[in-house]
């Protein structure tokens, strides 16, 4: 059950990580299109694994 959640956090993570650096250079709306970019990363590898859980 753990390992569904193991690529989702991973890509919140990274995004997260990315996000830091964009603020830190003052870089506001890109730091914003990464947190959304990471949040739908992570909720479509959720639903993906999910899935093919199911089959």
């Amino acid at each position: 059950m753990a390992d569904e959640y193991k690529k989702p956090y991973f890509i919140l993570f990274n995004g997260i990580t990315d996000t830091l650096a964009s603020l830190d250079a003052g870089k506001l709306g890109e730091a914003r299109e990464r947190l959304i970019r990471a949040q739908q990363e992570a909720e479509d590898a959720y639903i993906s694994e999910e899935e093919s859980n199911a089959s």
